[in-house]
């Protein structure tokens, strides 16, 4: 009988501050420690936080092999081979839990479809953390990950997700790429209803963390935060008649 291997997601610090180690559980640093094989979405990046958890294996012969949104399909079957020795596999994102707007998803899918355990450990999520802190309605949601990069292509999304949003009273959640955060952050405030409730989550767990929920008017009336740079989580939830302003 082949032997069978387990995959292990691994949630790993939203940010590089040092102090983010500390969002990690001990279970979950054991894990890391007791694997030697790992898909990753930078080795690079990978590599750091396996020397700052102080892995016992020297990092030189740790199996990290990368895997990203342009990797073929055809090469999956080969990342899975430490599960067919009966090797534990850990899959890591760049920041927060792997697989949620990650590549990462389609190993998952691919160690699902070839019958291997799959093993979810605990950590930061971005997405649970700004929704929890947000305010807006936690029991329906959707989370779309990035928005279109043009700008008239992302204006039309956000008035269909509005609209969306005011019919079924669902809270919308999506990320950008931190150099494109103040970009959206304008689009948001000219294209919402003045009456729309707008969380910004900037820099989650990171020594600039910084978190606030205010209709779109109120958002128009200030200086705008600071986002440069800074991983951001955007929601919204329009308000029908009758919930809130």
């Amino acid at each position: 009988m082949t032997p069978h291997g387990t995959l292990y997601l691994l949630p790993v610090p939203l940010s590089e501050a040092p102090e983010a180690l500390l969002t990690l559980s001990p279970r979950l640093l054991d894990r890391f420690r007791q694997l030697s094989f790992f898909v990753v979405e930078t080795p690079k990046t990978a590599r750091r936080l396996l020397k700052q958890i102080d892995h016992p294996l020297p990092i030189a012969q740790l199996t990290l092999s990368p895997l990203t949104r342009e990797t073929p399909t055809t090469q999956l079957e080969s990342l899975l081979a430490p599960l067919r020795q009966g090797q534990g596999l850990g899959l890591l994102s760049d920041a927060g839990c792997p697989a949620i707007a990650d590549p990462g998803a389609r190993l998952v899918n691919a160690a699902h479809a070839a019958g291997f355990r799959v093993v979810p450990e605990t950590g930061p999520s971005s997405l649970l953390l700004g929704l929890m802190a947000s305010g807006l309605e936690g029991q329906r949601f959707t989370f779309h990950g990035y928005l279109p990069a043009p700008e008239i292509a992302r204006n039309a999304r956000l008035v269909e997700l509005e609209k969306r949003s005011w019919a079924v009273q669902e809270t919308q959640a999506f990320i950008e790429t931190p150099y494109r955060n103040e970009a959206l952050f304008a689009s948001l405030c000219r294209t919402l209803h003045a009456t729309t409730q707008l969380c910004v989550a900037r820099d989650l767990t990171g020594p600039r963390e910084w978190i606030r929920t205010a209709p779109v008017s109120e958002w128009q009336r200030h200086p705008h935060p600071d986002l440069h740079h800074f991983p951001t989580l955007f929601l919204f939830l329009a308000r029908a008649p009758g919930r809130g302003e």
